[in-house]
């Protein structure tokens, strides 16, 4: 019975230690609304990257018109250029849990459960969120938010100057 107690208090003593994982990252990205003649919802691809060396640490979300006839829809995610380069050419589309139709003008709310996909694996440290956007007929941009992985922050924000709005990312 003793060595049973034992045990158990040496493994309460390291849980409590172990520090703790943030469980979600909440996203909000306002996809603007443009008055121009010929508007096309953006391809939107959100990710993280690890700034020391800007490799990507994992795909989030990809928004595109997984709809089109025969799938060429995909054939312009290499249009969103970074992402494409560190992350996207090594998938396969549609991506469960990652692939998603594009979205209309507005706040996107999104959150991410850090039991799943790409967080899940993550390790607590220093972070970049990278929005990047392309659309047909428009143009291209990347927005970056630097956030700290593994324990709740203050929101941090950045914005777009065409593609993009405002992107929030908190850790909850």
């Amino acid at each position: 019975m003793k060595s049973k107690l034992s045990l158990l208090t040496f493994a309460g003593a390291a849980v409590a230690g172990a520090p703790a994982l943030a469980a979600d990252l909440n996203v909000t990205v306002e996809i603007p609304r443009l008055s121009v003649a010929e508007y096309h919802k953006p391809y939107v691809a959100i990710w993280i990257e690890n700034p020391a060396d800007a490799s990507a640490a994992g795909t989030l979300a990809v928004w595109y018109d997984a709809d089109n006839r025969e799938d060429h829809g995909a054939k312009w995610l290499k249009d969103m250029r970074q992402w494409w380069r560190k992350a996207g050419r090594e998938m396969s589309f549609p991506a469960d849990g990652v692939s998603g139709a594009t979205r209309a003008p507005g706040p996107q709310k999104l959150v991410f459960a850090g039991s799943k996909g790409a967080l899940k694996a993550l390790k607590p440290g220093q972070y970049n969120l990278v929005v990047e956007a392309a659309r047909e007929v428009g143009g291209h941009e990347a927005v970056r938010v630097p956030f700290t992985w593994g324990k709740p922050g203050k929101p941090a924000s950045a914005k777009g100057s065409a593609e993009l709005g405002a992107v929030t990312v908190s850790v909850k």
